[in-house]
């Protein structure tokens, strides 16, 4: 052989990206990328670690499965999906991204993100703040009988609580009935004036999913399920989500 010549050997070893792709449809495109450098452009999380999307997606891509499985940048993506949408390729580097926070131990996790997901899974509420149902429909009857009082033209506003058979179920980010409870009241007023036909529930109603962002795919699961539970008890139509 010529002195300097590169051999290139046999067929690569199974890495990373091959195995996310057997989850993905159509293996999430990952093998389509153009290196244009789009997804990197519009993403709030270039540059932090030394990393963005379009790195990410190249290491992962020769087979750099230590580098991109050990990195925290995982944990300061967003998954916004900005990359995606502008990407001419349709790349889906959020869920690469997802399945390689699932590689690290849980309980090496980000604290803050893990301890929010384990809160939510303690009762049916599925408050990452931790509110009880209690709590959360006395907050929400106190606010409203303040609105009530204080603002003459919605004395007629309501914010039901368990209300059989409507047309909305409604969830509520539950920082905001626990620290910030006011800003509830603007959405309020907006389904009132829209005559709408809707309710919060004691049971599912926080809005958020930590679970999720924990990558945490059974835990992610109950979440859900618990919230779908309480929109099909109370014999709502739709499902609306402020997250």
């Amino acid at each position: 052989m010529a002195e300097g010549v590169i051999k290139l050997g046999g067929k690569k070893k199974s890495t990373f990206i091959d195995k996310v792709k057997e989850f993905l449809p159509e293996g999430g495109n990952l093998n389509l990328c153009l290196t244009c450098g789009a997804c990197s452009s519009g993403c709030p999380a270039t540059g932090l670690e030394g990393m963005d999307p379009r790195k990410f997606l190249r290491m992962a891509a020769l087979g750099m499965d230590e580098e991109v499985t050990k990195t925290p940048w995982v944990w300061w993506c967003t998954m916004c999906q900005r990359c995606i949408y502008v990407c001419p390729m349709k790349i889906n580097i959020p869920q690469l991204v997802f399945y390689a926070r699932q590689s690290w131990p849980r309980d090496e996790r980000p604290k803050g993100i893990l301890g929010s997901c384990d809160m939510a899974l303690r009762n049916d509420t599925c408050s990452a703040m931790g509110a009880t149902e209690e709590d959360f429909q006395f907050v929400v009857e106190d606010v409203l009988e303040e609105y009530r009082e204080s603002q003459p033209e919605f004395a007629e506003m309501e914010a039901p609580v368990n209300k059989q058979g409507v047309e909305f179920y409604l969830n509520q980010n539950s920082r905001e009935p626990v620290t910030e409870p006011d800003e509830m009241v603007p959405l309020w007023k907006i389904l009132h004036l829209a005559g709408a036909d809707w309710t919060y529930g004691t049971k599912g109603w926080a809005a958020e999913n930590y679970c999720m962002f924990l990558a945490d795919d059974e835990a992610w699961k109950h979440i859900v399920e618990v919230k779908k539970k309480a929109v099909e008890d109370l014999g709502c139509k739709v499902w609306l989500n402020t997250e």
